[in-house]
């Protein structure tokens, strides 16, 4: 497991291109206060997480921030260096809302991150946490379409011109955001297993209102029923040529996901391994 850092190592990141990538906080009216996010959708990559963040801001105890793109990504970017109290502070500021109202936001990179879950029990050490997991295979080629798509990469092919080890360090990256298991512990180490939720996500495209029920309870909010039409809107939805994953490279898959699937069921008793049929045993 990779070393979480220890306090004395926890130093002032350099003034880098990372506080412009994150902009500026949204105002705080006359009225509102601003702290530590109430929740956190903490992903997992290309896991219906866009599309259950909004479901979680139709509920009218939440605050929906406006102007405020869909993932933050302040922590995820801190890989050289701890974030100093005003970077804390700053971080804060991004959740304005109304009293009695809650907000929060959604940065799916940050379940992948090994050193995002002690930075978050720092800034935010009373937040909820929401974990969305996929089918690993499906999350894989799911992953792999967008990484392909933003680098300019038809799907299913390396670009001639792409660097081999630029195209590997893609590859084991949509591969490790399947990891489940091993992300899991990272955040349990940070967190009381009271503050994390893992929902599975072909359970909530199957009966999105029951998980969404269980969802707004598990962040105390009272029951708050949505139209079917709004349960099913789609988000974000791949319209991209989907990588084509030969029989040969998904059964490697499988057979090298399989070891963390069956971790993960011991951790999450109700994880339904039917939905997931290829790590069926």
């Amino acid at each position: 497991m990779p070393r979480l850092w220890p306090s004395e190592e926890k130093r002032r990141v350099p003034p880098t291109d990372r506080d412009a990538a994150i902009g500026r906080p949204p105002d705080c009216p006359p009225g509102w206060r601003t702290g530590p996010p109430d929740f956190v959708g903490v992903g997992a990559q290309k896991a219906g997480t866009t599309w259950w963040f909004r479901l979680i801001e139709a509920h009218p105890a939440v605050h929906a921030i406006e102007g405020q793109r869909p993932e933050l990504h302040f922590f995820d970017r801190y890989l050289d260096g701890w974030p100093s109290r005003e970077d804390i502070d700053l971080y804060h500021r991004f959740f304005p809302r109304p009293a009695g109202a809650m907000a929060g936001e959604k940065t799916p990179n940050y379940m992948a991150c090994h050193w995002v879950p002690e930075m978050l029990r720092e800034a935010a050490p009373d937040a909820r946490l929401i974990c969305i997991l996929r089918d690993p295979i499906a999350r894989y080629v799911s992953g792999r379409t967008h990484d392909e798509h933003r680098t300019g990469a038809a799907a299913g092919t390396v670009e001639a011109s792409r660097d081999v080890a630029d195209e590997m360090r893609w590859v084991g990256d949509a591969f490790a955001k399947g990891l489940y298991a091993q992300q899991l512990r990272w955040l349990l180490a940070a967190f009381p297993s009271e503050q994390v939720l893992v929902l599975q996500y072909e359970r909530c495209v199957r009966d999105p209102g029951a998980a969404l029920a269980r969802t707004y309870r598990f962040l105390g909010l009272p029951d708050h029923r949505l139209e079917e039409a709004e349960l099913t809107r789609p988000r974000n939805v791949t319209r991209h040529e989907k990588l084509d994953l030969d029989a040969r490279r998904r059964a490697l898959l499988v057979e090298l996901y399989a070891p963390e699937v069956r971790q993960l069921s011991t951790m999450v008793p109700d994880l339904d391994l039917s939905l997931w049929p290829d790590f069926l045993e």
